[in-house]
């Protein structure tokens, strides 16, 4: 029997370079669990463009 796969690749995107006029978008690949973690992941990450911490949310 093969064994199930419960952790995903997934992308994150930089909210406030996406909503302004800024020439690129802070983007991060990572994995989550998508049995525990069912909701569209948030962290807080680096944004190179905006040169401080934002707020990066799951796109899909």
């Amino acid at each position: 029997m093969g064994k199930k796969e419960n952790r995903v690749v997934i992308h994150i995107e930089c909210q406030t370079c996406r909503k302004s006029d800024t020439p690129g978008v802070s983007r991060y690949s990572t994995m989550k669990n998508k049995r525990n973690t069912t909701a569209r992941l948030e962290l807080k990450k680096y944004c190179k463009f905006e040169r401080r911490h934002t707020v990066h949310k799951e796109v899909k």
